[in-house]
């Protein structure tokens, strides 16, 4: 198939969202599909730049910044963003180019009007992969509230919904959220898609835990963003209360708007048993782990929706088990148990998460094939040839 796939997060951004639409990018490429990608660029002097990757081509589209700045700034920008990236495209050379799907990427809820101009030219189907659910999960953890700028949200997040033919949602208890969206129109179509990582590169990483203080340690990492959402003092405080174990460390990978203060945190606490990095290259991310015992995941507990993050898939392709602080309810709870792949608390309570963490930690000694199970289900479950072989599919169904 011809394809276009849309996304405000594709390298050289080195956000998951970014790592996983890069693996789908040559993935689809790989199957012998015709991919176009089409990504904002704040970087750009002219309107457009058109590249070769991987076998197909990614058009960047100048489009205003939407990282790194206010949140009412980014709001305003990424309304503007699929606008400026519309403009741009017309005096790009794929200017009037037809497609035969449209495949996007949310978060940013912003995509439809840059979508539906598209489907309109194209006379195709649009898939819409869901990896959150906006403004949802905002309110759920305080970010809003529900009055103004939560209905403009929601209007904006409907209007997506509406442009959309296939909605890929990455966990089944959030089917029951689009079901209205499903019955509403005759076609549409609504499944799950579960995350999915490539095999990862093997680079270099500059971090080398056997030179810093956490040497000859049981090192539990967590790589990614550090943001609200994830509620990660909990794991700051997990590594305070774990400061008599001298064989454990902590370590903790990436950026994000709580980054600076958590680091600050830990100084504060003279917590001699945590390190912060900041984020490395997607290919290093292998070398790094090699270096590790298990991964940590944490989520707001406030969260009412369900959530499969992109680093606990990358814990899994490189046999790391998990330990998970996460909202009540989640599917993540589930399936940690069920495949017997590392400890998972939901209570939110230091005291259960601490016993979590010893009985993990025993059990790397004691349980010589929880590595093996690890890679076991991520080949199982979360392979991007499965993800991307699934979107095509739905895309050719009439």
């Amino acid at each position: 198939m011809k394809l276009v796939l849309i996304s405000d997060s594709f390298p050289p951004v080195r956000n998951s969202g970014a790592v996983q639409l890069r693996d789908l990018a040559r993935e689809l490429v790989r199957q012998g599909h015709d991919l176009t990608v089409l990504a904002p660029s704040v970087d750009l002097e002219q309107p457009w730049e058109l590249e070769n990757y991987e076998g197909g081509q990614v058009l960047r589209l100048r489009a205003p910044r939407i990282r790194g700045i206010s949140q009412i700034r980014r709001g305003v920008n990424e309304f503007l963003m699929p606008r400026k990236m519309y403009r741009n495209l017309r005096r790009s050379p794929l200017v009037g180019q037809r497609w035969e799907g449209i495949v996007w990427y949310s978060p940013s809820i912003f995509h439809g009007h840059l979508v539906r101009k598209l489907k309109k030219q194209s006379g195709c189907k649009g898939y819409l992969i869901i990896r959150d659910i906006f403004p949802e999960w905002a309110v759920d953890v305080g970010i809003l509230r529900r009055g103004l700028a939560y209905r403009f949200f929601k209007l904006i997040a409907r209007q997506q919904y509406a442009v959309a033919d296939v909605i890929g949602v990455q966990s089944p208890g959030n089917l029951g959220y689009f079901e209205p969206w499903h019955k509403a129109r005759e076609g549409r179509s609504l499944e799950v898609l579960q995350n999915w990582l490539d095999n990862p590169s093997s680079d270099r990483c500059p971090i080398k835990i056997k030179e810093t203080p956490l040497a000859g340690r049981k090192i539990l990492i967590y790589a990614g963003n550090m943001g609200i959402a994830q509620g990660m003092d909990i794991l700051l405080d997990l590594a305070e209360r774990m400061r008599f174990r001298r064989d454990i460390g902590f370590l903790f990978v990436g950026r994000g708007d709580r980054r600076k203060e958590l680091e600050e945190l830990a100084v504060m606490r003279d917590l001699d048993n945590v390190l912060f990095f900041d984020e490395i290259e997607p290919d290093q991310i292998q070398d790094l782990y090699n270096q590790c015992d298990a991964g940590m995941v944490a989520l707001d507990p406030r969260h009412k929706s369900h959530n499969i993050p992109g680093k606990l898939l990358s814990y899994l392709q490189n046999g790391l088990p998990v330990l998970a602080s996460i909202n009540a309810g989640n599917d993540l709870a589930d399936l940690i148990r069920s495949e017997d792949v590392g400890e998972v608390c939901e209570t939110n309570k230091l005291f259960d998460l601490e016993q979590h963490c010893i009985a993990l930690i025993d059990r790397l000694d004691e349980d010589q094939l929880l590595p093996d199970r690890c890679v076991r289900l991520f080949k199982r479950q979360f392979s991007v040839a499965q993800a991307a072989q699934q979107v095509v599919l739905a895309l050719r169904k009439r």
